[in-house]
């Protein structure tokens, strides 16, 4: 477990997060990036966050702002706010940061600390991750991969069963 995390309460300030991605990058190691909303944690989110830590050895995770994620899921959404996601995802021991983003994308920041790694779920191809982010990615010679999802598990299907009972 990365130093950072034993303390990682809070969303890390993206000005500070490009300093620290710098310092460790010293070190020779290998930096992960992976995104999303995160709203209702599961366990295919922990899957993918899991498998993500493994392809390196610092695990940034890009959360999407409470304005972004309503733009992206709709008006009841998110069901957490971007304050008590962040809390939750510090608490897994796979995630070393999070930093908050809003928009659809986190291209600007993805552009600024460089990840060598760019994982998102089994259910994205290669070709249906946002390609603006793969290329800036394997632009600087990273890569962008997709790791295994839980099938059938996603927020928004959560919400459905719960609002059918």
């Amino acid at each position: 477990m990365s130093e950072s995390h034993s303390h990682l309460t809070t969303a890390i300030p993206l000005s500070k997060l490009i300093s620290t991605i710098e310092n460790i990058r010293h070190d020779n190691k290998k930096i992960v990036w992976t995104n999303g909303c995160f709203d209702i944690l599961h366990a295919g989110h922990v899957l993918l966050l899991n498998e993500a830590k493994a392809q390196g050895d610092i695990l940034v995770v890009g959360l999407n702002s409470d304005t972004s994620a309503r733009k992206l899921k709709g008006p009841g959404r998110p069901i957490n706010n971007e304050r008590k996601r962040t809390y939750v995802l510090c608490g897994l021991r796979a995630v070393d940061y999070v930093v908050i983003f809003n928009g659809s994308s986190p291209l600007s920041i993805i552009k600024k600390i460089k990840p060598d790694i760019y994982v998102k779920g089994g259910d994205y191809s290669i070709d249906t991750v946002n390609q603006d982010e793969r290329k800036a990615v394997e632009g600087y010679g990273g890569k962008a991969i997709t790791v295994g999802v839980e099938k059938d598990l996603s927020t928004t299907k959560i919400i459905s069963k719960i609002n059918l009972q």
